[in-house]
């Protein structure tokens, strides 16, 4: 875990990492939100904008500022739960996989204690509230049905059932296992390859470290998450009905739909949340040891 030692207690990892999502989230919705709009389909059948800018623009024009930040409440909650879950699993599952001799943890080793980490992530946090986060979005330009999350959410149990909650969850969790991988693998892979040439670990140092992380996790998981998109839509579909639709409307290069604003959110969001996190567990970890 970033600036974790074996001493660490797990709920400086539980609450700095749910703190750090909160913020993460907050900050870089707008991002989220384009995205997301960009990946739906509108009510016609045909693709929605492809310009992320003319996304926001024209909602901003024609509901308002707030409707820029619909379903941003249930990503914020979603993300307190996802990164205080994947940081608390992270930490954890990266014993298993640390080598039993040394106790370090190589490139490969980094990369499937991530991979592990975004399945429980994605089973206990980030399918639900990513399923209520985009049916909001897709439902405030179309029928507007939902009048809060809450209100989604027992729209979404009368008509679907609890697994009405888990529309995407494959696509969620490739992307989740994939995202996570990639991002919690490189972050660390920089982190102990700066540590080995004696590079101060700094705010700057840390955000640069999380940004390139979430660069790298964009363009490795982007087709997940346009597939996940799809599926968790308003009326809601299948995995295999998402992945068809995409190829149908627009090709292979559908599946890359939405990198522009969910790269420009990753970045970011990679160098708040390392940031923030390392912040607050350095806060933290006097306190509760």
């Amino acid at each position: 875990m970033p600036a974790q030692d074996a001493s660490t207690p797990v709920s400086v990892s539980f609450i700095a990492g749910g703190v750090a999502g909160g913020v993460e989230a907050i900050a870089t919705y707008p991002f989220e939100f384009a995205k997301t709009r960009v990946q739906l389909r509108n009510q016609s059948g045909a693709a929605s904008s492809k310009n992320p800018f003319l996304v926001v623009s024209q909602v901003l024009r024609n509901e308002g500022y707030r409707a820029l930040y619909k379903g941003c409440s249930t990503l914020v909650v979603g993300s307190i739960a996802k990164d205080g879950v994947r940081f608390l699993a992270f930490d954890s599952i990266k014993k298993a996989f640390a080598d039993p001799d040394t106790g370090a943890m190589s490139p490969l080793r980094n990369l499937l204690a991530g991979m592990c980490t975004g399945v429980v992530a994605s089973t206990f946090a980030v399918t639900p509230t990513e399923r209520i986060k985009t049916a909001l979005i897709d439902d405030a330009r179309t029928a507007k049905r939902f009048h809060s999350s809450s209100h989604a959410v027992r729209l979404i149990y009368q008509e679907h059932g609890f697994m009405g909650m888990y529309h995407g969850y494959a696509g969620t969790t490739l992307k989740q296992a994939g995202a996570t991988a990639f991002r919690m693998g490189t972050y660390n892979i920089l982190k102990d390859f700066e540590k080995s040439r004696d590079i101060d670990q700094t705010t700057i140092t840390n955000f640069a470290n999380g940004a390139v992380a979430g660069l790298v996790t964009t363009y490795a998981t982007q087709p997940f998450d346009t597939i996940k998109t799809r599926s968790q839509s308003a009326k809601g579909a299948s995995t295999v009905d998402a992945f068809r639709s995409i190829l149908t409307d627009e090709g292979l290069r559908g599946f890359w739909r939405g990198t522009t604003m969910r790269l420009g959110r990753t970045i970011f969001s990679g160098g708040i949340l390392f940031t923030v996190y390392e912040e607050v567990a350095g806060l933290l970890n006097p306190l509760l040891r």
